[in-house]
């Protein structure tokens, strides 16, 4: 009989101690950054965060002896299934000790909770989207990870996999540094591009900052909607992220591409604040606030995080010339590398980008899925 129990959280109390149990597993690692505390709540807060309008999640403590060991979240996402014509939950938000009575045990209820309300697959990791952390961490542990992408330590693919999950789809992270990048032929095969084809490159006007954050949704909208796994975000969903990303954007490294006045694509890129929060081992807002205004001068890396263009100009050469455009601005600011992350191992278009700024492979993050 297992000595493992598992139960759902009853209580703020045990929310608290599922976010806190995070940081159990991580002990001693020298790469992981810890989360704030404040943003793992904005997660999990089914009252407040708009993902939960349409979405059902149960949350989850293993315990062994009086003492937590583990937790995990299901989720059903009802526009994903909508979306995608399928009838799937998720797990996320899974952290465990290496021990695979646990793990099981865990993923025993979450598939349990899953299976009682119909579905007839289990995928992930996503906590709680594939707009938010997604994927497991495969390859590439001895790097600390990219601001909003994913950690774990080494043993958790052997965990997912033992129980009975297997790779759907591999997530690529791209590292770029500008003295491999810009070579004289990309460069000019780049601006030969944006003269033939009349491109304008504009910076995020903060000053419009409702209206410019709509005008990226909508672009959003358009040019991911045929992505694998892709969810578009609600209104709400997109704004309340916006919100969060404001304090923390630069103008420069946000930009759209236009042609004729029409805007036809976008870059997001961030410095790559974990640098900084490396260092803010319990999590706490205030500490927090303080290093990325006073340290912000020892980021020496960055993210981008989503770059596209619309459907109808996916064969121009305009996505290459995005990259290009937004790899020059954030090393204009002093930054020398980046991290593209995460690409679909088959996104032909934005692996050969990555390959034509002579990018890195630098780390792999998993999603699986196990069929009931």
């Amino acid at each position: 009989m297992s000595s493992v129990t598992v139960r759902p959280l009853r209580s703020k109390k045990d929310e608290k101690i599922f976010i806190k149990f995070q940081w159990k597993p991580y002990e001693g690692n020298p790469y992981w950054v810890p989360p704030l505390l404040m943003d793992r709540r904005k997660l999990m807060d089914r009252e407040h965060n708009p993902f939960y309008t349409h979405a059902d999640a149960e949350f989850f403590l293993a315990e062994r002896n009086g003492e937590v060991v583990g937790r995990i979240g299901a989720i059903i996402n009802h526009n994903h299934n909508r979306e995608h014509n399928e009838n799937i939950g998720f797990f996320g938000f899974f952290e465990c000790l290496d021990d695979q009575e646990v793990a099981s045990s865990l993923f025993d209820e979450a598939v349990r909770w899953l299976k009682a309300r119909g579905v007839t697959a289990v995928r992930g990791p996503a906590s709680p989207s594939v707009n938010d952390e997604v994927g497991m961490l495969v390859e590439g542990f001895d790097r600390s990870p990219a601001i909003l992408m994913a950690y774990n330590p080494p043993y958790y693919p052997r965990l997912v996999e033992t129980y009975g999950f297997t790779k759907i789809k591999d997530l690529y992270s791209w590292g770029l540094h500008q003295d491999q990048v810009f070579t004289d032929k990309l460069v000019r095969v780049s601006e030969a591009a944006t003269q033939r084809q009349g491109l304008v490159f504009r910076k995020f006007n903060m000053k419009d900052f409702d209206n410019e954050v709509k005008r990226i949704h909508e672009l959003y909208s358009k040019g991911w909607i045929h992505n694998w796994g892709e969810v578009p975000l609600t209104d709400d969903e997109f704004n309340y992220m916006a919100k969060d990303l404001k304090a923390i954007v630069n103008p420069e490294f946000v930009i759209f591409v236009e042609v004729k006045g029409k805007p036809v694509g976008f870059a997001l890129a961030l410095p790559d604040y974990n640098i900084i929060l490396k260092g803010n081992r319990r999590g706490w807002l205030i500490p927090a606030i303080l290093r990325m205004i006073f340290l912000k001068k020892r980021i020496d890396d960055s993210r981008i995080i989503m770059l596209g263009v619309l459907p109808e100009y996916l064969n121009s050469g305009i996505g290459g010339v995005l990259f290009y455009e937004i790899a020059r601005r954030i090393t204009n600011t002093g930054i020398p590398r980046g991290e593209a992350s995460w690409v679909l191992e088959d996104n032909v278009m934005m692996n050969r980008g990555a390959h034509m700024l002579k990018g890195e492979l630098i780390k792999r993050h998993r999603l699986y899925q196990m069929e009931l």
